[in-house]
C-alpha cells in the first residue's frame, strides 16, 4: 500500500491514476496526429488507390521528404489506433501483406466530399484558435474579456475582419459543417419543418443550411442573419434572402429560429459565450413566453429543441 498525500492507494490504484493524467496530458498527439494526415491528403490518397494500400505504396505517393518515410509507419499506427484507418491483409504473389484502408471517420475527411469535414478540421485545430487555451489561466486572473484577447489583443470577431485568411478558413469550416447537418436534417428532420412559413438561421455563416431547407422546402421562406462582412455578395433566391446584422441587437420575426451548435469551453476561449444546460435553456424559453419545449435527440452529439408557445 502506497501513500499518496497521506491516503493510502493501492500500487495499481496510483498506477491507473497516472496513465489516466497521462492519457490527457499527451492527448494532444491525437489531433495532432490527424491535422498531419488531413494536410498530407492521406485519406484521398488512400481512396484514389481504390483498395487497401500497403506502406510502401503510401510512402511513394505521399508528398514528403523520402527521407523520413520510415516515420509514415508510427504517424498511422497512432492513426489505426484513433479508428481513422484500419490495417487489413493484402495477398500479393502468394505473400500476404497488410494495407491500410479507410474506416468511416476517414471518409467524412475526403477533400472533394460533399460532407467532408476537411475544412472544420482545420480551422478548429489552426494555432489561432488553439493558442488562446493556453492563456485560460492568465484570462481568469486579469480584466481580458477573453483568452482570444489575452492572445491575440482584439475580438475574433475583429480579428477575422483583418486576417482574411483566417476569416475564410473560418468560414469554410462553418459552411462544411453546415452542409453536414443540413443533410442529416432534411432527411431526418422532415417533419419539424411541415407547417413552418417561415424560419431565420442566426449565425447561419455563408447560408449552406438556409440554402438546402429553402431547396427542400419551397415553401418556407428562409433568411439568413449573419455579420455584413459575411453576407456580402451571398445571393438570394425567391425563398431566401440574407441580411446582414448582428443576433445581440435584432433577429427577424419567424415562425423559427435555427440556431447551430455551440462548444461551451471554445464559446468561453474565444467568444466568451457559453453553452446552456437543459434547465437553463428551459429556464429561458418559459421567460420568454413559451409553454413548453422538446428536444429531439437526432443529430448524434447535437438535438433540435423545438419550443411551443
Amino acid at each position: 500500500m502506497a501513500s499518496l498525500n497521506g491516503v493510502g492507494h493501492s500500487t495499481q490504484e496510483l498506477l491507473d491514476a497516472q496513465a489516466h493524467v497521462w492519457n490527457h496530458i499527451f492527448n494532444f498527439i491525437n489531433f495532432m496526429s490527424l491535422k498531419c494526415a488531413v494536410q498530407l491528403g492521406i485519406p484521398d490518397i488512400i481512396q484514389k488507390h481504390g483498395k487497401p494500400m500497403m506502406l510502401s505504396q503510401l510512402v511513394d505517393a505521399l508528398p514528403i521528404n523520402k527521407a523520413k518515410a520510415c516515420f509514415v509507419y508510427r504517424l498511422m499506427h497512432i492513426l489505426i489506433h484513433s479508428k481513422f484507418f484500419v490495417n487489413v491483409k493484402i495477398s500479393d504473389n502468394d505473400n500476404e501483406n497488410e494495407g491500410y484502408w479507410l474506416t468511416p471517420a476517414s471518409h467524412l475527411l475526403l477533400k472533394d466530399k460533399r460532407m467532408s469535414m476537411v475544412p472544420f478540421a482545420l480551422a478548429m485545430l489552426d494555432p489561432i484558435l488553439i493558442d488562446p487555451l493556453h492563456h485560460v489561466s492568465e484570462w481568469f486572473q486579469n480584466e481580458s474579456p477573453s483568452p482570444f484577447v489575452a492572445k491575440h489583443g482584439m475580438s475574433i470577431w475583429e480579428y477575422m475582419g483583418i486576417e482574411q485568411k483566417f476569416n475564410q478558413l473560418f468560414n469554410e469550416a462553418m459552411a462544411s459543417d453546415a452542409w453536414f447537418l443540413s443533410t442529416i436534417a432534411r432527411k431526418e428532420c422532415k417533419q419539424l419543418f411541415e407547417g413552418l412559413k417561415s424560419m431565420v438561421d442566426v449565425g447561419g455563416g455563408t447560408g449552406m443550411v438556409a440554402k438546402a431547407i429553402a431547396n427542400a422546402f419551397p415553401g418556407l421562406q428562409c433568411t439568413v442573419l449573419e455579420l455584413p462582412r459575411v453576407v456580402v455578395g451571398l445571393e438570394g433566391t425567391e425563398n431566401l434572402t440574407c441580411i446582414g446584422g448582428d443576433m445581440f441587437d435584432f433577429i427577424p420575426p419567424a415562425d423559427a429560429v435555427f440556431l447551430k451548435f455551440f462548444f461551451d469551453m471554445l464559446m468561453m476561449v474565444n467568444v466568451v459565450a457559453k453553452e446552456r444546460t437543459e434547465e437553463e435553456w428551459a429556464k429561458l424559453f418559459f421567460a420568454a413566453g413559451f409553454t413548453s419545449y422538446k428536444i429531439n435527440k437526432l443529430f448524434g452529439l447535437r438535438s433540435v429543441i423545438e419550443v411551443f408557445p
